[in-house]
């Protein structure tokens, strides 16, 4: 039997939605290795914090205050002396860019294995099985991770946040920290992507690919997105023409999107696309290919010119 160590994460003293979703992750880890989970917080307002955390499925939620905002040093030695203090067989991050500096640090200082980017895992023999994607999202591959403490990280929108309710245990943690070792400094945050909308908010999106041809043809999604109420979006390759800004692109290398209706227009489905909006509640493909990948994951489908579907969209819903 192994205990999991999840750790959430703040931002802007705000607990973020990927802590939500590692916790499900999380419970269904520990239930696979026969544990409890355990939620480590390190930093801000860790009492509200663990209030927002301390769900059914969780067996108790540690807290460590120091400081307000994310310090690389400061979580390394925080959840080090609690790796060290719970003996768990697991510590579990999203694979966030907070996570992604901490964890590899963590891993050897703990001399222990680092996955990163799981999509799925479960138990194996001595160990357990984690699923990851390989070359850019082509293909899939399942690496056996043996020996404890392992850390590995989870890709966002993977699993649900949780929606549950509880009243876990909260415990303080008094971690020695080291100001001595603390040798970074968070001065502030900068918004990649910012421009004039943030799709990430959106409850409904219109997307558009490749399958547009033509600049001038963006006019006839936009009226759609109007009509719908919804905001434009677009796939890489709208974007690297510079059709659509940077804070437009859907994907690995643009914004992960969870809305209620994802419309996907003339987008064929890659990997990487499909990674940043398959976490949406209802997606439509309309596409002119019946093989395309989109199809795979729509829940309905127009196999259809987008020329002719779309101006009939427009004129149901306005």
């Amino acid at each position: 039997m192994s205990d999991v160590l999840a750790v959430a994460e703040h931002r802007r003293g705000e607990l973020r939605d990927v802590s939500l979703e590692v916790v499900t992750a999380g419970i269904e880890l520990a239930a696979a290795v026969g544990g409890d989970l355990h939620v480590a917080v390190v930093g801000g307002d860790v009492d509200a914090f663990a209030g927002e955390l301390a769900v059914e499925g969780v067996a108790t939620v540690h807290t460590v205050a120091f400081g307000e905002d994310y310090n690389h040093d400061v979580h390394v030695q925080a959840l080090g002396a609690l790796v060290d203090a719970l003996d768990p067989g697991y510590v579990l991050a999203a694979n966030s860019v907070s996570a992604l500096d901490y964890a590899p640090a963590l891993a050897e200082a703990l001399d222990a294995p680092l996955v990163t980017d799981a999509i799925a895992f479960d138990a194996a023999d001595d160990g357990i099985a984690v699923t990851r994607e390989f070359y850019g999202g082509k293909t899939e591959g399942t690496l056996h991770v043996t020996g404890t403490p392992a850390v590995v990280t989870t890709r966002p929108t993977e699993w649900p946040a949780t929606t549950a309710t509880g009243d876990a245990d909260v415990e303080a943690f008094d971690a020695t920290i080291d100001r001595d070792a603390i040798r970074t400094d968070v001065t502030g945050y900068e918004e990649v992507l910012a421009g004039d909308v943030d799709i990430t908010d959106a409850d409904v999106i219109v997307s558009i690919g490749r399958g547009i041809k033509e600049e001038e043809n963006l006019d006839l999604v936009e009226e759609l997105a109007d009509a719908l109420d919804a905001t434009l979006a677009a796939s890489r390759p709208i974007v690297d023409n510079e059709w659509l800004p940077k804070n437009r692109q859907v994907g690995q290398s643009g914004k992960v999107v969870t809305p209620e209706i994802y419309i996907a227009i003339g987008i064929s489905g890659a990997t990487q696309h499909i990674a940043g909006m398959k976490g949406a509640d209802t997606i439509i493909a309309i596409n002119d290919d019946p093989s395309a990948p989109i199809f795979d994951i729509a829940d309905y489908g127009i196999v259809d010119d987008l020329f002719d579907v779309v101006p009939l969209l427009t004129e149901a819903f306005s």
